[in-house]
């Protein structure tokens, strides 16, 4: 059973809409979170890099500093959870920013509910609530969930919660071919949307870019019309 989220949470909320702001607000204080609110992207960036939130939901409609340009900049200094608000059908926008490095993203206009499902599921991913805390050990990578800490070799390597929680388990499976069907719910915690949802692929591709090759080549294998794995390169998993 994955262990409560703390009794109340941070979130910074940047989107410039002051209505949306407010009906979120009196939503999202009656789950637990304490809510702030950034209307443009220069003070939406300026507070997201002060460290005091569990959570940004960023708008990408933004004036003075565009969504992905807060993302972007946010992503060289800080790992914190970023959930993106994207226009509904625009695929483009969704990819860009899985790309720039958000954890997951909702379409508006949205169901509240719907958005304080997935805030919970990004946060559980970002504080190691849905994994054990068993050290992993395969080939050169070392992860060690408690500290939240992806090493290979001794060099550490960044990456953001979604893209911890998946090495995590395809360390855990290495070797074995995990579906893209499991890795959407294990990861992202819902269902994959059907043969045009891709953000699991963009969170395996910016994975494979930050882990670069492995001794025997590409580290992440994808297996065609089934998902992916973790290549090893002898019976060398340990914890």
């Amino acid at each position: 059973m994955p262990q409560p989220l703390p009794d109340f949470v941070r979130v910074l909320l940047v989107e410039d809409d002051a209505s949306l702001c407010a009906l979120l607000e009196q939503r999202l204080s009656t789950e637990g979170f304490v809510v702030e609110f950034a209307h443009d992207g220069i003070k939406g960036l300026e507070m997201a890099r002060s460290r005091r939130f569990a959570l940004v939901v960023l708008d990408l409609m933004l004036p003075k500093l565009g969504g992905f340009d807060v993302l972007k900049e946010l992503r060289a200094s800080s790992a914190v959870p970023v959930l993106i608000l994207t226009a509904r059908g625009d695929d483009i926008e969704k990819v860009l920013g899985l790309e720039s490095g958000a954890d997951d993203y909702l379409a508006k206009p949205f169901n509240p509910r719907e958005l304080i499902a997935r805030m919970r599921a990004v946060l559980r991913r970002s504080r190691g609530l849905l994994r054990s805390s068993e050290i992993l050990a395969v080939d050169d990578i070392t992860l060690d969930p408690q500290a939240r800490d992806v090493k290979i070799g001794d060099m550490l390597i960044h990456l953001t919660s979604t893209e911890f929680t998946l090495l995590e388990i395809l360390l855990k499976k290495a070797g074995t071919t995990v579906s893209r069907d499991e890795l959407t719910e294990e990861v992202l915690c819902r269902k994959l949307g059907g043969g045009f949802d891709r953000s699991i692929d963009v969170h395996v591709s910016n994975l494979r870019k930050k882990l670069g090759p492995g001794q025997n080549g590409e580290r992440i294998k994808a297996v065609r019309s089934s998902g992916y794995l973790y290549a090893i390169r002898s019976s060398s998993m340990s914890i």
